[in-house]
């Protein structure tokens, strides 16, 4: 049940948040440089720390939903109903899109300085 209404949250948090992100960005692009360098300082200049929390969180749904996604599938194809392959499943779910974060982070900041 905490997997499909994470699967729910996720889904509704990125269309909210991602539609926010993509509109200020086309704004911004439309405003001119001063604009444009002011949506980009959020994520490279002063307030990067959030900027990259946003990024983080982005990440973490996309992933968690992804995940969600493909158990719900093999769910509805009529497998993995059995209490305990459901129960290992839901938590690789959120084992899987931690996991993936992490790597993906860690591959996008490495070697900065």
């Amino acid at each position: 049940m905490v997997v499909s209404i994470v699967h729910r949250a996720t889904g509704s948090g990125m269309a909210t948040v991602g539609t926010a992100l993509l509109v200020w960005w086309l704004a911004a692009l439309a405003a001119g440089k001063e604009a444009h360098d002011y949506f980009w300082s959020w994520f490279t200049g002063s307030w990067a720390p959030l900027g990259y929390l946003f990024g983080i969180g982005l990440t973490l749904s996309l992933f968690q939903h992804m995940a969600s996604g493909v158990r719900h599938f093999f769910m509805d194809v009529g497998a993995n109903y059995e209490l305990k392959g459901n129960r290992m499943s839901a938590w690789a779910t959120f084992a899987f899109s931690l996991t993936a974060t992490i790597l993906y982070w860690a591959y996008l900041t490495m070697g900065k300085n």
